[in-house]
């Protein structure tokens, strides 16, 4: 058996108490299965059934007993008909026992695999534990698993059971699960095992690495910490995310029947000039470049590798700081894990050391890291103790990438502070709030496990795309499949918890006004112009009624405004301010608020525009408050009074004293540079000085 493949076996419990679920076992068995014919097929997979009313398998044969235990596929390589095996397991009528199942495997792989130690030899039990063991005919049953466990250390197995104990059947006993939970536990203390329990198919789903990855270092090195301390440690990938499959371009003229055609697809590329010439260019006459402007700057492959960082590998520390320095959602990227060199006792040391210091000082460590020599670019990340609760576990370090300034996103958002008191909400508001996200709560309880945990949750997408490449396995023509029920609880809400708390969900509703969003016509203008440039009538020109100029405005509620026109500026502005598919639609509707305004003022007789000036500065004062643009806001009106000082329009800037219209000040804007007593004595009349 090569070192990297594996020979699995599946014990799979079919008596009376497992029928509600067998369905779901179904699912995760092929879909274990179909993950092995995509990316271990030279995996070797065997299927064991225990509780059926029928006996088949070598041992009872050979020793007698082992009763009720049924070999429906002995090891082989896995192929299509294998998950056609899974999909279809029988019924079983009696009792099953599992040490009994264990057995008929473990003597299924070694007689498979011999006494060799390479590759992974795995065995994977499936039950309810609700079924009793038989006493056995010498000894004791922990006597049993202690014989059973040494064979596994012998001979290099290692047993993953899951045990299912979601709604139990009233005739379920208590004594029994115990005194099965108790047996079940004596493995992982004599051999390489390990249990897992879920309470519903989603779990169960999740229960089982349907899929092995191989533990590969991403680095081996020194963890320098100054240049006369370093410590050896070895970094593994701790989670990443499962990509599809690779899909790759095959030929459908091979003929069908040839089982050795390869069907692949040679690529072959051209390039000819963009005048329209035939000619093909050679690639010594082809070069990268880049679009800067309106020019392509060529950039040969000498420059490239002359402007590309070359850092050395290594890591190094870069120092200390408080954990709560670092955000949480500054983590970018995976996560790995640092742990001690195997078998370094002095580094072990070390990094446990280092890792309980760092958790008692509440510490934790940013790294400079380049994982391999020549690597492109260099990460700062931040290295997180992990103290091990086991003292076979040694104690290491999680690393998460930190973000450099040109990855981090400044949105600015408007605070709800800013609200009248009659906007916020009440006690009893909150309260029904409060009860409503206690209604949701995914978190573990007394009696219950946590719902959609990572680790028991598998990705709903992923799984579809394998079940839909089975079927078009079996029939291309087939159509794809619509979602599962069992993963569609992942995607969707659980319609059972809504029903369950309609009446927190009723009161709710009662303590705010929930009513729904009505979808706006769109108006059959798709546009209005603009007023020409030197005219000054603003109800009707080219044909465009003020009627029509309010339908346009309507239409602008579905349609995106991307500049402020004469008819409706503080319509328009507010429509741009809105938008929050880019952070430059706010900086661009107050420029383009302030260009306007100026205009206006500037090309103002007689004061006729001063009133539509007013109304538009005092909507682009409201929206500088909203979005905490004060910076903004104050230079403009600066130099907004500048300009009419300066031009003998200084009834504008008595108009706006008038009407109260100054600075925004730190109370209204915390980001204001500006206090309230400067903000009153902006536009206070100086008197003359007398002689």
């Amino acid at each position: 058996m090569a070192r990297n493949r594996e020979g699995l076996v599946l014990l799979l419990d079919v008596g009376p108490s497992m029928h509600h679920i067998l369905p779901d076992v179904e699912k995760l068995c092929s879909m274990l299965v179909q993950k092995k014919l995509i990316y271990s097929k030279s995996d070797e997979v065997g299927v064991i059934l225990f509780g059926t009313e029928e006996t088949e398998n070598e041992l009872t044969k050979e020793v007698g007993g082992y009763e009720h235990v049924v070999v429906i596929q002995n090891i082989k390589v896995v192929d299509r008909d294998a998950v056609q095996t899974v999909k279809k397991l029988a019924r079983g009528t009696v009792s099953g026992d599992f040490l009994d199942a264990i057995v008929v495997g473990m003597d299924m792989l070694i007689k498979k695999y011999g006494a060799t130690n390479k590759g992974k030899k795995r065995m994977c039990l499936i039950t309810d534990g609700l079924s009793p063991i038989k006493d056995p005919y010498e000894g004791s049953k922990e006597d049993q698993v202690h014989t059973i466990a040494g064979q596994f250390t012998k001979h290099g197995l290692k047993l993953e059971c899951i045990v299912f104990r979601g709604n139990l059947p009233p005739d379920a006993d208590e004594k029994i699960m115990a005194e099965n939970d108790r047996i079940l536990n004596l493995f992982p203390r004599e051999t390489r095992a390990k249990i897992i329990h879920v309470e519903s198919p989603t779990s169960l789903l999740g229960a089982i690495r349907t899929r092995n990855i191989t533990p590969v270092t991403i680095f081996r090195g020194d963890l320098e910490i100054t240049s006369e301390l370093k410590i050896k440690v070895w970094v593994y990938k701790k989670t990443s995310e499962e990509k599809f499959p690779t899909l790759k371009k095959y030929s459908d003229k091979a003929p069908q029947f040839d089982k050795f055609a390869k069907h692949e697809v040679k690529v072959d590329y051209e390039y000819k000039s963009y005048d329209g010439s035939s000619k093909v260019v050679p690639p010594d006459q082809r070069i990268k470049g880049y679009q800067y402007g309106p020019h392509v700057v060529p950039i040969s492959s000498d420059e490239w590798d002359a402007v590309k960082f070359k850092p050395e590998k290594g890591v190094k520390l870069l120092g200390f700081t408080d954990a709560s320095n670092i955000m949480r959602y500054h983590y970018m990227k995976d996560v790995n894990i640092f742990i001690a060199e195997p078998g370094n006792m002095g580094a072990t040391v070390a990094i446990s050391a280092l890792a309980r210091a760092m958790k008692e000082m509440d510490k934790v460590a940013i790294l400079r890291c380049a994982w391999r020599q020549g690597q492109r670019n260099v990460v700062i990340g931040v290295l997180t103790p992990n103290v091990s609760d086991s003292d076979i576990i040694p104690d290491s370090f999680y690393f998460n990438v930190l973000p450099f300034n040109e990855d981090i996103r400044e949105f600015q958002f408007p605070s709800f502070g800013n609200l009248p008191t009659s906007l916020q909400p009440n006690e009893d508001q909150q309260k029904a709030a409060d009860n409503f996200v206690m209604m949701l709560d995914l978190g573990p309880s007394d009696d219950h496990q946590e719902i959609l945990s990572p680790d028991f949750t598998p990705n709903p997408v992923l799984e579809r795309f394998y079940n839909c490449l089975d079927l078009k396995a079996q029939n291309p023509d087939a159509k794809v499949p619509p979602l599962d029920k069992t993963l569609k609880k992942i995607t969707e809400p659980d319609p059972e918890l809504f029903v369950r708390n309609k009446s927190v969900i009723n009161a709710f509703r009662r303590h705010f006004e929930v009513k729904p969003n009505p979808k706006l016509k769109k108006s059959s203008r798709r546009f209005v112009r603009e007023k020409p440039s030197g005219s000054d009538d603003e109800k009707e020109y080219n044909g465009i009624s003020a009627s029509t100029a309010a339908d346009a405005t309507d239409s602008k509620t579905a349609v995106k405004v991307e500049k402020i026109g004469n008819l409706t500026p503080v319509q328009d502005f507010e429509a741009m301010m809105s938008c929050r598919d880019s952070p430059e639609w706010v900086n661009k509707a107050i420029k383009d608020m302030s260009n306007k305004i100026y205009d206006l003022v500037e090309d103002s007789l007689n004061g006729d525009n001063y009133p539509k000036a007013m109304e538009m500065l005092m909507a682009l004062r409201k929206g500088c408050i909203r979005e905490q643009e004060p910076k903004q806001f104050n230079d403009f009106m600066r130099l907004l009074c500048g300009f009419c000082q300066k031009n003998d329009l200084q009834s504008f800037c008595d108009m706006l004293a008038s009407e109260g219209l100054t600075l925004i000040s730190k109370t209204e804007a915390a980001d204001s540079d500006v206090s309230d007593e400067e903000a009153r004595c902006f536009l206070v009349k100086k008197e003359p000085k007398t002689e």
